[in-house]
């Protein structure tokens, strides 16, 4: 079938649209390719995947309303996977408005392309763990309340949800939010604190280690988000009339929201010696205080969407960093 990938420039996008073509698809990615970090590197990704027959690209940006209401006129899209955002929690610190303009307004214009695309099957979508925000239980859960984020990042992801879930109320779109949590790998971004990290051990920079070191995030390697990602695109949620939502994360609609991680958090410190071996380098390290809206540690329940889409990740963390060491070291040189 045709889907639309927005975001498909981006890391986790190109993976997914590369996976989706692996599976006999036709994929139509968007993407605006603007300069928050190396265009180049998005023209890159691009390139892998501008050869194959069944993939077509169009530079647009999704909070650009006519031009977004122009592809859905051109493409009756059945199936939407939803990826392209303003990202980075630390850059909404310095530019808050690209954040409503990217995430909010474009999140809803992609949500009005659904509604006015006949028998439209479903809209898988990225939130993200940031909106945990101050939510200090582990593991994070989808069943637990999400309203203190500490980010505008965070809050205009769990705003996507708001209104993905009033969009699958009141119009029956089928919807799944997915909240990534710190997804890396190959082709991954330049404003990630693996690739900074890495850039810096070979340079023999200090390392900036926020909070003296004592954070956790629950690593994820971008091959097991991607099979989560596209697994979710095949299991459509449906309405349950009458149902009584016990957490936020249930409704009557047809909506659900799932965690995707690894289920295994990692200290800072034992991915700075991973990253370390991998690059056959040691690391000058410099512990700063916490960084503002930063959270100490993430840690992704992810039972309930193993149980829907069978997701199970298993890339172990000495496995994944090997493979973006390789392929940093070679697209660096």
């Amino acid at each position: 079938m045709q889907i639309l990938v927005t975001g498909a420039a981006g890391f986790i996008g190109s993976f997914t649209a590369q996976k989706l073509l692996s599976q006999g698809h036709s994929v139509v990615g968007i993407d605006n390719l603007n300069d928050y970090y190396d265009p180049d590197l998005k023209q890159a990704r691009l390139e892998r995947l501008l050869p194959q027959k069944n993939f077509s690209f169009k530079q647009i940006e999704i909070a650009d309303t006519p031009a977004v209401e122009s592809l859905f006129q051109e493409n009756q899209f059945k199936r939407i996977i939803h990826l392209a955002a303003q990202a980075g929690v630390r850059y909404s610190l310095k530019n808050p408005h690209s954040y409503a303009q990217s995430n909010v307004v474009g999140t809803l214009n992609i949500l009005e392309g659904c509604r006015n695309v006949e028998g439209f099957e479903h809209l898988v979508y990225a939130s993200s763990s940031s909106v945990y925000g101050l939510n200090s239980k582990m593991p994070f859960s989808t069943a637990d309340n999400v309203d203190h984020p500490v980010s505008l990042y965070a809050a205009s992801k769990k705003s996507n949800e708001l209104m993905a879930h009033s969009y699958s109320h009141l119009f029956s779109i089928p919807t799944t939010g997915l909240r990534f949590f710190t997804v890396y790998g190959p082709w991954g971004r330049p404003d990630m604190a693996y690739w900074t990290f890495s850039e810096k051990i070979l340079r023999g920079e200090p390392l900036p280690i926020f909070n003296q070191g004592k954070l956790k995030r629950d690593f994820t390697y971008v091959d097991d988000i991607v099979e989560g990602v596209v697994r979710s695109l095949d299991v459509i949620p449906t309405a349950r009339p009458g149902h009584a939502p016990e957490t936020p994360a249930e409704s009557s609609a047809p909506y659900r929201i799932y965690n995707i991680g690894n289920n295994q958090p990692v200290e800072i410190e034992v991915f700075i010696q991973t990253l370390e071996q991998a690059l056959g380098k040691t690391a000058v390290r410099e512990y700063l205080p916490m960084q503002p809206g930063d959270v100490e540690a993430t840690w992704a329940d992810i039972d309930d969407l193993n149980l829907s889409v069978g997701y199970q990740p298993s890339t172990p963390l000495s496995e994944g960093i090997e493979q973006f060491a390789s392929w940093y070291l070679g697209y660096r040189a």
